[in-house]
This record gives structure tokens, sequence and C-alpha cells, in this order.
């Protein structure tokens, strides 16, 4: 976007100075986090690719760089006001681990999608010092409460990104794995939610090391900044597919838009399963517990983002904060997205033998039934089941389709996007 004739963009917000000013105040509170070659993305691409291991941070999230260093410059008169935050999860955490250090009276609002777990974290890092309150089911939710009670006591309001302070401290990742690496990466894969990280570290590239290409991952389901980037503006997504919780934000932020817009990043989206399918990878192969959030760059690596053989590529590995009861939901959407789970009702005939007909004339020898679920009875003369097939191969649908053509049973497939399939997952 070119701003008129005879005009000029402001002064960006955030400098690669104020990133660096950011990282001194940070040393010795957050964790130098490591930077580790990752073989089994560096055979995907052909390319040298290391991961930002921002999950092995002090609160397995780079959201305690942005907290403290906002936190940190307050005044004494106005910290002892308090502070209050939104956040989904980490950036909560990153905000109470600042308060219980600088001894800061918080109050934390989450939504109620936030898992368990992390709210527990939030909880104990903060101790005494904060309050974990849960409201609504979205992150603006949770925002818009926390503006409200910021107005209404007197507290300092801690935006999960859209500060610049927030901002800068998020860019310290830039310097310091540069500083581990030794030289400036070829490319660079970041997250983006609201665009704290991505607009810090962007910022940083962009004066310190402008040959770097930068690209910011969102999910599908969130993709806020590229709807700012197309809009010329934050704009609200009339639809918000939660599942990356950590990246889950309906509109980008007034403060990090234009520093993205201006740095000239890339920026590109990913299906949530094929989140789930790199988290699975991220987990079996490399042993690394990754919330979604955290898988996203490595999903886009070598799919929707492609390098160049023998390039270094540093991909940000935003957080860990993953409860284990999710591995259930990771493992269907991965096996969906791949092809290999499929949904059908089907109508059996209320007779002997009916689903023993249905077991050898449809199903293939590799295919497993995994839900069997009859879903109405009224009718004497048919009853409709709920059927979950898992295929051996992707491959495998189209002999199972035309099986099913064949069939004198009334079969209809459950689409991924109907309500009957979100009903599912």
């Amino acid at each position: 976007m070119t701003p008129p004739a005879g005009s000029a963009r402001p002064a960006p917000t955030v400098t690669a100075e104020l990133v660096e000013q950011a990282a001194a105040r940070l040393a010795g509170v957050v964790t130098r986090t490591p930077l580790e070659p990752n073989p089994r993305l560096s055979a995907r691409t052909g390319a040298q690719v290391w991961l930002k291991r921002e999950d092995l941070q002090t609160v397995r999230s780079y959201k305690v760089r942005g907290a403290y260093n906002l936190v940190v410059q307050l005044p004494p008169e106005v910290r002892d006001r308090g502070v209050v935050c939104a956040s989904a999860g980490n950036h909560a955490q990153g905000m109470a681990l600042a308060c219980r250090q600088l001894g800061v009276t918080g109050t934390v609002f989450v939504p109620g999608t936030t898992p368990r777990q992390k709210r527990e974290r939030i909880a104990a890092l903060g101790g005494d010092d904060v309050r974990v309150v849960v409201v609504g089911e979205t992150y603006e939710d949770a925002s818009s409460t926390a503006a409200a009670e910021a107005q209404r006591t007197g507290a300092t309001l801690v935006p999960a990104f859209d500060d610049p302070r927030t901002v800068a401290g998020q860019g310290t990742v830039a310097c310091e794995l540069v500083e581990q690496l030794g030289r400036a990466p070829d490319v660079l894969v970041v997250p983006v939610g609201g665009g704290g990280l991505l607009a810090g570290m962007s910022t940083w590239f962009g004066e310190r090391h402008p040959g770097t290409r930068v690209v910011g991952v969102e999910p599908a389901g969130a993709a806020c900044m590229a709807a700012a980037l197309a809009a010329g503006e934050p704009v609200a997504l009339e639809a918000l597919d939660s599942f990356v919780d950590g990246a889950a934000v309906r509109k980008a932020g007034a403060v990090t838009f234009p520093l993205i817009r201006d740095a000239g990043a890339e920026l590109v989206s990913v299906a949530e399963g094929a989140v789930c399918t790199e988290m699975l990878g991220l987990y079996q192969t490399d042993g690394i517990i990754a919330e979604p959030a955290g898988a996203l760059t490595a999903t886009a690596l070598g799919t929707v983002v492609q390098v160049e053989p023998g390039q270094t590529v540093v991909c940000v590995l935003s957080g860990g904060n993953n409860d284990v009861s999710r591995y259930a939901e990771v493992l269907e959407r991965s096996l969906v997205h791949s092809g290999l789970k499929h949904y059908f009702l089907v109508g059996f005939p209320q007779e002997p033998g009916a689903l023993r007909r249905f077991l050898d004339e449809v199903l293939g020898p590799d295919d497993d039934i995994t839900l069997f679920e009859y879903v109405k009875r009224s009718s004497r003369e048919t009853g409709p089941a709920l059927i979950g097939i898992e295929l051996a191969r992707a491959g495998d649908l189209a002999g199972l389709l035309e099986r099913m053509a064949a069939t004198p049973l009334k079969v209809e497939p459950v689409e991924p996007g109907s309500p009957v399939f979100e009903f599912l997952l």
C-alpha cells in the first residue's frame, strides 16, 4: 500500500535499536533458548534447517519476552496500580512470571478455549500475585473484558502483541538467533497470530540484515494479518477457527500491522489439519512436544514455503504448552487432512446380516471401521448409522467409493466443514 503523493508514513513505533535495548533488559531474566539443526526438515527441503526452540523458554513460549519488557519499564507508581492482560495462555504465563519476579499484582483474562494445562501454569507461575479469570470463548472476548477492567481499576493493560514494548521484547528472538548462528540466515520463518513476534523480528532483520527473506505463517482459519494486508488496514475476520489457539486472533494489531507491512515480510497460511500432521512428526521423530502455534513454521516449510537447497533456514518453534489430552483430536485432524479418515451416513435395512454384507461387499481388505453408531431408530425398515472408516492408503478411497456406489444401501459422505462433521471433531 503506497501512501498518497505528498504524504509520508509515520515513524515506526519499533526500531532495531529498541529491540536491542529490550535484549539488554531481558539478559539473565529469560532463557537463551537453543538453536538446533533439524535433520528431518533438512532432508525434506535440501536446506540446512535450524529450529529456534522457544518451546524451551522459561514459560515454554517466547511470550515472556514481550510481557516482561513492558512491565519492567513501568514507573513504580504505575506498577502499584497493578497490571491486566488478555491471553489464550502463553502471554498470560509470561506476564504472570513478570508479576512474580517484579512484585506486581496482575489479573489475567483467558477465553474458555484455553487448555486447562495453560490455565494451571498461569496460576502456578503467578502465585499469589496473579488472579486468573476465564471469560467468553475467544481471545476477543477476553481482550474486551481486560480493557474494561483496566479502565475501571486504573491498572495497566499489557497487550499480548499490540504495544511497541511487547513487540520489541518479542523481537529479541531475532538478535539472539543471529548471535547463535554466527551469521544471518538466508530464510527466517515465523509464526503469526496478532503479529507481535513477526513485527519485532522483521523490523530488526529489515534494519540489520535486509538480505534475509522473512516469511510469516498463519493458520488458514485465522489468517488475520493476510486479511489486513489485503484490506490495507486491520479488519475483523468473519469466521475464526480456534484450534491453533496460540495464533487464533480475529483482528491484526494496529501497532503490528504497519510494522509488518513496511518490513515487506511474506505471509502464507497452512491448514489446521496439516499443522496436526506436523505436530505428530515433531513428536514422533524429533521428540519435540509442540503446541499447534509452535508447529506452524515447520508445517509450512517445504509445502507453502519453498527454499533453495543449501540455504540456511531458521524456523521459530514458538511454544510447547500443549495439553496431552488434545493429542486424540490432533491425530483425528491429521488423519482427515491426510485423506486416511472418512465418515459416512449409511442406511441399513433392519434385517439380519445387513452389516455383514456391508463389511464383505463394501469394505476393502485394509480398511478399518473406527466408529459405528446408529443415529436414528424410528423406522422399522431402515436404520441410519454413522460410520468412520480409516484407510491404509489415501489412494484406497476411490475403490471404496466405487463399492459404495454399487451397493443397494443408501450411503451419504459426511464432508469436512459440514455441521455433522464439525460435531465429530
